[in-house]
């Protein structure tokens, strides 16, 4: 079953640039990764504090393996607030049609 880790973090909005860039080296370690279909860290095009996470995993090991390994991000930035959901996906298929 793949797992989908996705929501929002909230920082300072002139701290936001510098928190998505501290997570660049974690991101590219985690995308290699056996098991790791995706990772994004990004900044949200509308609300200026709000960073928006997307992680993909083939199963619940392959997550937990890199969580296990995982590098602390590059950067202190502190989070105000978060809205972030493990989701557990038991069939996929396209969006459209």
């Amino acid at each position: 079953m793949t797992v989908i880790v996705a929501g929002k973090v909230y920082v300072e909005p002139g701290e936001r640039d510098r928190f998505v860039a501290g997570h660049r080296e974690l991101v590219l370690r985690c995308r290699e990764r056996p098991g790791c279909l995706d990772l994004a860290i990004s900044p949200d095009p509308v609300e200026p504090g709000r960073v928006n996470l997307f992680e993909h995993w083939e199963s619940e090991e392959a997550l937990a393996a890199w969580r296990a390994i995982a590098p602390a991000p590059a950067v202190d930035v502190e989070i105000t607030d978060d809205q972030v959901l493990k989701h557990e996906v038991a069939s996929s298929g396209p969006p459209f049609g």
